[in-house]
């Protein structure tokens, strides 16, 4: 609305200043035409009147209007030039016209234009000093139409008049678009904030939508059509969501329960077929009169209980896994649980470093302790192949966070293998159930707090837990 009311007043003052132009040249036009009729009029009574005694020719003209030519200048008001018809001047009715080279002689180009016109008449337009004039050119002629001298009225183009009143008309246009300018901005603005009230409840109903949560549905009263339609269409989007979800969720949970059953079963048949095997071999080749039976009850023992071993740690694995952490959190001091944490390996390479002693935050002793042990294992586990190993383990305060890295320069991690580490069951290794990083990640999001990682192949791997400070 504001655009428009601006593009019509531009448009109707273009329209008004072009109008009053063509308006200014026809009346000037108009005006000197009838200005050279009157004249050309009153020269000619001159020459037919009864107080001329000379005869009516050319060569005559400058002494018949030897004294009239000013009386007639000065009747109408304009200066009167009269030149023969080869273009010089013959006589003039200002002073000193003749004086000047330039104006005794019409232009050549003039000449032919007079000539060649079925009126025999033409207007020169010229700016002197700024100022717009016209100048006329036509024939008078003898009582027989035969041409004798050639008019010329010189005539300035004087818009003061026409000028003062444009100006006035423009102003009370510039008032009465400023009033209406105004009065749409205001009708604008009333119409804008009754649509997006609407819209914005809308927007802040939509924005807020998520799939993992029951969502509210829309309620507006005095809406338009278009509004109520777009209103039913979300909640109606809302019910088949919520039902989404509910089927997604069951779903989830389902394949969930499936995959954990399907590992749990392949990690449990791993152990069990040596266990039979040995067991079947125990129970073909047992003789009680052999000497050596008590040392290979012994080996057979020593086989079945490292085999039960691995599947109570694939058991244990398991139970940590879907343990949530522990809901008893206590202000910790970080530097102090994680040197105690890596108490428990024997690496000599292992370094520990913190720029305080005391960081505190609120976490969950055994929590931190899992996910310390897990991150120093993983690295532990990937110097197979360096000569020189080197884990740095530093505890240090960033921006109210506490965060604790973990480097290695061991193998790396591989650019295919990058979007799978925090997954469940993912392992690069050759024993392990692949769940150490994914508890790591389950614990430490749920103290907000958050896990990432920088490898390169062959040269090694940081891992940064960040966890909020206690305030």
């Amino acid at each position: 609305m504001i655009m428009l009311v601006l593009l019509g007043s531009v448009l109707i003052s273009v329209v008004a200043i072009k109008q009053y132009k063509q308006q200014s040249e026809d009346y000037h036009n108009d005006r000197l035409y009838a200005k050279e009729h009157s004249i050309s009029t009153h020269l000619k009574r001159v020459l037919n009147g009864r107080n001329n005694t000379w005869e009516v020719k050319t060569e005559n003209i400058a002494v018949i209007f030897k004294e009239e030519i000013y009386n007639i200048a000065d009747i109408h008001k304009l200066q009167i030039n009269l030149y023969d018809l080869d273009g010089t001047l013959l006589i003039s009715s200002k002073a000193g016209f003749r004086n000047n080279v330039a104006d005794k002689c019409i232009k050549t180009e003039v000449l032919n234009a007079i000539s060649n016109t079925a009126g025999h008449r033409y207007v020169d337009k010229h700016m002197e000093n700024g100022e717009t004039f016209l100048s006329s050119y036509t024939y008078l002629t003898d009582q027989k139409s035969k041409a004798l001298v050639i008019l010329n009225i010189p005539y300035l183009e004087n818009d003061d008049f026409l000028t003062k009143e444009l100006e006035a008309f423009l102003t009370r246009m510039a008032y009465a678009f400023t009033f209406v300018l105004f009065m749409a901005i205001g009708l604008a603005f009333l119409l804008s904030k009754f649509i997006t009230k609407s819209l914005k409840t809308i927007s802040d109903k939509i924005n807020a939508t998520r799939l993992e949560r029951l969502n509210e549905k829309i309620v507006i009263d005095d809406t338009s059509e278009e509004i109520t339609t777009l209103v039913n269409s979300y909640n109606s989007m809302i019910d088949e969501l919520e039902e989404s979800a509910i089927q997604l969720a069951k779903s989830e949970r389902e394949q969930a329960w499936r995959e954990m059953a399907k590992q749990v079963a392949h990690e449990i048949k791993n152990p069990l077929t040596p266990m039979r095997l040995t067991v079947q071999d125990f129970q073909r080749k047992f003789n009680p009169e052999d000497e050596n039976i008590y040392l290979k009850v012994d080996e057979y023992t020593k086989t079945l209980i490292q085999q039960i071993d691995t599947m109570s740690s694939i058991a244990s694995a398991f139970s940590n896994f879907a343990k949530m952490p522990a809901q008893q959190n206590e202000n910790l001091n970080v530097v102090e649980i994680v040197k105690l944490a890596l108490d428990i390996f024997n690496e000599n390479y292992i370094v520990f470093s913190s720029d305080r002693e005391h960081i505190i935050a609120k976490l969950d002793r055994t929590q931190l302790i899992r996910v310390v042990t897990n991150l120093v294992k993983n690295a532990i586990q990937a110097m197979s192949e360096n000569d020189e190993p080197k884990i740095l383990v530093n505890v240090s305060e960033v921006n109210n966070n506490v965060v604790v890295s973990v480097s290695d320069n061991g193998v790396g991690i591989s650019e295919a293998s990058k979007n799978m580490v925090f997954e469940p069951k993912f392992t690069t290794k050759t024993s392990g159930m692949g769940l150490g990083l994914a508890m790591v990640k389950n614990i430490v999001e749920t103290y907000n707090g958050t896990i990432s990682f920088v490898s390169e192949k062959g040269k090694g791997t940081t891992f940064k837990v960040t966890f909020p400070t206690a305030n």
